[in-house]
């Protein structure tokens, strides 16, 4: 399968259209941004690793059940995938406290809750993706009751699949973001992507963050927490 004409390109990926007007092809990029955009930066091999790791966890997902846009891996960047149409909700499950919730709320980072919570943004580059609660995504006709109530049943069942999966790793799965898209027939799967960039991963024994803040902190080493949550993911999977 090849690309045709480029129709879309975001922070992390570009979108090609493909000769089959149902399948898309994603090809990742290493550049880097954070805060909105407002720090940008490029980090070598990135494109790569999420771009493998997103396939091999949404393959996993698909195995326990929970339908996503993935088709086949064609490249070490480029993936074919089902054409959706994104549903503009972001959907954050945190399982700890960290990042915009901790500053949010005026919490230290690593609390531990006592069950994940979600929370929705409004998927809106413009307003700087506000937080959103259910109401009023359904007033503002970006989703149904039924489509959120899904949403929501996904989110906490893949939370449920991945801190199993890392924890087998030796990794925590600290909070991640989601993205669901809708099938030319209205099916609502997982889409976007599952990697370090959308994810926070600890280290289970020290507590390394092998994750983007490396690179939205400028902690170093961003290259190598990359390079070794991959090699993680395959050893627990056993490549």
């Amino acid at each position: 399968m090849e690309k045709k004409q480029q129709i879309y390109e975001g922070k992390a990926k570009k979108v090609y259209a493909t000769d089959d007007p149902a399948l898309l092809i994603v090809s990742y990029k290493d550049d880097a941004t954070a805060f909105n955009g407002l720090k940008k930066g490029t980090i070598v091999g990135k494109g790569v690793i999420n771009n493998r790791m997103s396939n091999a966890l949404m393959c996993l997902l698909e195995q326990r059940g929970v339908p996503t846009h993935y088709v086949r891996e064609i490249g070490e960047r480029d993936t074919v995938v089902k054409k959706v149409t994104i549903v503009p909700l972001e959907v954050i499950v945190r399982n700890i406290s960290a990042g915009s919730f901790a500053k949010r709320y005026g919490t230290e980072e690593g609390i531990v809750f006592d069950s994940p919570t979600v929370e929705f943004s409004y998927k809106n580059d413009a307003l700087g993706d506000p937080l959103i609660n259910a109401y009023h995504a359904v007033a503002l006709k970006l989703a149904t009751r039924e489509e959120i109530e899904t949403i929501k049943t996904y989110a906490f069942r893949i939370n449920e699949i991945l801190k199993e999966f890392w924890l087998s790793c030796g990794v925590t799965l600290v909070d991640f973001k989601l993205e669901f898209g809708r099938l030319l027939d209205g099916t609502i799967v997982l889409a976007d992507e599952i990697s370090p960039d959308t994810c926070r991963l600890w280290d289970t024994a020290t507590g390394k963050k092998l994750d983007k803040d490396r690179f939205r902190r400028d902690l170093g080493g961003v290259e190598d927490a990359y390079q070794e949550i991959m090699g993680r993911l395959e050893a627990g999977l056993g490549r």
